[in-house]
């Protein structure tokens, strides 16, 4: 699919879309339930309706309605591979649910999640007793259990997700663990996995700085749940409304503890107007000050704030950038390569960008495939001197389904084609 955004001004209310990571999450955990969870607003993006089916044919009952989504766990593992797709987040966490069972599991994906690096986890795996193996860290991994309670450390450089998919599996097991994590990053996204395993009774303890004892023997107890509305989508929004015209965006907690909820602290400290009561976000056009923002525990926001700092007074920094090559696409070198095609000047160093702001000029770009690259060069489309256009935009279903469908709402001028 092609997508043309023209030069617009935003303006109206529209609500967030649902959190991918919470719901990925409360599915992951209705799993281990014994009776019925239900989930209620929950995403069906393309990561989270993976995450779905999983359930399924891992012999979950799933029910799906207008509002809601209906799943009763299973204590069994009805299928021998499991197929993730492109969620990182889904493979990272079911390589850790494969754990608890005592047959071989192959955890595979599809598209560009099979050249993405998933991180420290066969070494943590094979010390609590899991056979697990895979070429050089990427997919399929081969994992046969039972995993075994103790103490584990963790490097979270590159991702805290398969933390948390120890987290998950470790409050199962007979005897206490602790888990110790080296590196953190993202650690807003450790504190979101706690909150979920809060809602199905399964208590982590912080006994020191990045250190959790994890008691043994719990049992997950069916929940109720409303799905947050995604912070990190609704950054997009934000700026949008920031560069080019007002908006109101609705169901954003105002006390998430998504990583990229961080999105009101760096507002306030970059000195922008904004307002929220309850959950509801105001935001309208600002002049931007040069800012320098560290992105090491929101990775996500870094390609929504690149955009507005073209829009800004001055050369902006963004921190905490290393991680990002191994995303979807290298973000690093697709974003520099895109808003360069914008004609936007954009230097990647040691862990960080410097966005020098200027006059977006229009043209042709291309989302390697990344959904958060298409929605980016989207919202530099509201504020270019003539139409961006981008190619293989369909990616944005990745997380956000209906982001195009959203612009156009709130006033954007956007064309859609099918792509030769």
């Amino acid at each position: 699919m092609k997508v043309k955004v023209y030069p617009s001004v935003v303006s109206g209310s529209l609500p967030a879309p649902a959190s991918k990571s919470h719901t990925i999450r409360a599915v992951a955990a209705a799993m281990l339930a014994f009776g019925k969870t239900t989930l209620f607003h929950p995403s069906h993006c393309n990561d989270a309706e993976v995450m779905f089916d999983i359930a399924r044919k891992s012999g979950a009952t799933v029910i799906s309605f207008p509002d809601r989504v209906e799943i009763t766990g299973k204590s069994y593992l009805r299928q021998t591979t499991i197929n993730c797709g492109e969620s990182g987040l889904c493979a990272r966490l079911m390589i850790a649910l494969a754990a608890l069972f005592t047959s071989e599991v192959t955890v595979t994906g599809s598209g560009t999640l099979l050249n993405r690096q998933l991180g420290d986890i066969i070494i943590p795996l094979n010390h609590l007793g899991v056979d697990c193996s895979s070429e050089n860290g990427y997919l399929p991994f081969k994992i046969r259990g039972p995993i075994k309670a103790g103490n584990v450390n963790v490097d979270g450089a590159l991702s805290s997700q398969f933390i948390s998919g120890l987290m998950m599996v470790l409050p199962l097991l007979d005897e206490n663990s602790i888990l110790t994590v080296k590196n953190i990053k993202s650690a807003p996204y450790i504190n979101l996995t706690t909150e979920v395993l809060k809602n199905f009774g399964v208590k982590i303890e912080k006994i020191a700085n990045h250190q959790f004892f994890i008691p043994g023997k719990q049992i997950y107890q069916p929940s109720q749940i409303s799905i947050e509305g995604d912070w990190s989508g609704a950054a997009f929004l934000a700026v949008a409304a920031l560069v080019s015209g007002s908006l109101i965006i609705t169901g954003l907690d105002p006390g998430s503890t998504q990583a990229d909820a961080n999105l009101k602290d760096f507002l306030l400290s970059a000195g922008l107007t904004f307002s929220q009561t309850d959950k509801q976000l105001y935001l309208s056009k600002n002049n931007i000050p040069a800012f320098t923002f560290d992105c090491s525990d929101s990775p996500d926001l870094m390609l929504p704030l690149a955009v507005l700092a073209t829009c800004a007074e001055g050369p902006c920094t963004i921190t905490g950038t290393d991680r990002l090559r191994y995303k979807e696409s290298d973000r690093n070198a697709a974003i520099q390569q895109e808003l360069g095609k914008l004609g936007i000047r954009m230097v990647a160093g040691d862990d960080k960008i410097v966005v020098y702001p200027g006059k977006i000029i229009g043209g042709e770009t291309y989302s390697h495939h990344d959904h958060r690259i298409a929605m980016a060069c989207a919202i530099a489309g509201l504020v270019a001197q003539s139409p961006v256009i981008i190619q293989d935009a369909e990616c944005v279903s990745k997380s956000y389904p209906a982001f195009f469908d959203d612009l156009k709402s709130i006033g954007a001028h956007v064309e859609t084609f099918t792509q030769e």
